[in-house]
């Protein structure tokens, strides 16, 4: 059957879905896209796949997601179907018609997240689902010194859960920045980095709220990174103060590379399977 593959770009808030990934018996964002992909199509199963996941609790300004439809329709139609058949917790912000072989995970070429996070004394109500509160001392100078030593080339092993099954941490952050919006009582954080490992962010927020207040040293950060030990680095900060803000992705020239090298690996897989 001749398909038609849709790149698209979507906002959620995270607060009620146990995450992107389908899971039995929970409410997710990937299963609330094919729901509403198979309410589109009248009954035809249809699965996306995204530039990665979020955990429970996480927003997502910039997610990318594709999938393979059974026809061609307008990517306007596409838009309008799904933000239709949907809640208002999503909004389906751009699509597009891609080549076959595009990959919204494989094609990334870097990613960025915001984090937020509430510095009034007392926590606004309206704010609980989308930013940490923080009511303690801040100290922007340490912030903005242990974040430069988050900048570069590392190996991020003290900032990913001990769960992560990834061998290979090594990482490439290009930038960390943090800016103080005084009208909203906010600190927001920025990374833009080639890949993150799981919980990254978060554990990399816990870490430098402790900076923030003193409560460990503004040199600490170079330390934690070189111990490579996820017990030297601060607490994992929760995930509603998250934002997967932008994905960015490989130009065509790169694209046609990585899918030729794919399918000489293909080949080359297919010829030792026969014993060529």
């Amino acid at each position: 059957m001749k398909t038609t593959r849709y790149k698209v770009t979507l906002q959620y808030d995270g607060t009620h879905f146990a995450g992107f990934q389908i899971q039995p018996k929970c409410r997710t964002v990937q299963g609330e896209i094919e729901k509403a992909l198979k309410t589109m199509t009248k009954g035809t199963v249809i699965k996306i796949q995204a530039s990665g996941r979020t955990d429970a609790g996480v927003h997502a300004l910039g997610q990318v997601i594709h999938f393979d439809y059974p026809s061609e329709i307008p990517p306007a139609n596409i838009l309008r179907a799904l933000n239709s058949l949907t809640t208002d917790e999503m909004a389906f912000i751009e699509a597009e018609i891609v080549d076959d072989q595009f990959h919204a995970r494989y094609f990334t070429n870097g990613k960025r997240y915001q984090y937020r996070v509430n510095i009034s004394k007392v926590a606004d109500p309206f704010l609980r689902d989308y930013t940490l509160h923080h009511p303690y001392p801040i100290h922007m100078e340490y912030l903005e010194a242990a974040l430069k030593d988050i900048v570069g080339t590392h190996d991020f092993t003290s900032f990913c859960a001990v769960k992560s099954g990834r061998e290979n941490k090594v990482r490439t952050i290009y930038e960390a920045t943090v800016t103080k919006d005084e009208t909203r009582d906010e600190l927001i954080f920025e990374f833009y980095g080639n890949g993150f490992l799981y919980n990254m962010v978060r554990i990399l927020i816990g870490t430098l709220m402790q900076i923030v207040n003193g409560r460990r040293p503004v040199t600490d950060m170079k330390r934690i990174i070189e111990a490579k030990d996820r017990q030297q680095a601060g607490p994992t900060a929760l995930p509603h103060g998250l934002y997967l803000k932008k994905v960015y992705y490989l130009n065509a020239a790169e694209i046609a590379e990585k899918i030729a090298e794919k399918e000489a690996w293909d080949r080359q897989k297919e010829l030792s399977e026969n014993g060529d």
